[in-house]
């Protein structure tokens, strides 16, 4: 089992920058971590990937704008987003992959014009 709980989310103005964290109850060295995100009325979508090998993916339409990282001494892994858009608003899940899936609870990015 493991849990998984995001932080890093909250109100920013259109151009501004977020850091989400996603801190792990086991290790995260032998998992890949992903982050996907929500918009209302749409279908979650993936955001990034850093797998266990240390190699990482950004969505083609993010990439410029939005890294992955991981820190594995601390189990967690980050989601920068910079030149935030309004349409960047959504909730924002962190994902492992571990034998299955498992979820964060989300956390909500909102951003105003």
């Amino acid at each position: 089992q493991v849990q998984l709980v995001e932080s890093g989310g909250g109100l920013v103005q259109a151009g501004g920058s977020l850091r989400l964290s996603c801190t792990a109850s086991r290790r995260i060295f032998d998992m890949a971590m992903n982050w996907y995100r929500q918009a209302p009325g749409k279908q979650r979508e993936l955001v990034a990937r850093s797998l266990k090998d240390n190699m990482a993916d950004i969505t083609d339409s993010l990439k410029g704008r939005f890294t992955i990282s991981r820190d594995n001494a601390k189990n967690t892994v980050y989601l920068q987003m910079n030149s935030l858009k309004p349409e960047d608003t959504a909730v924002y899940y962190c994902n492992a992959l571990f034998g299955r899936s498992y979820w964060g609870q989300g956390t909500q990015v909102t951003v105003s014009s």
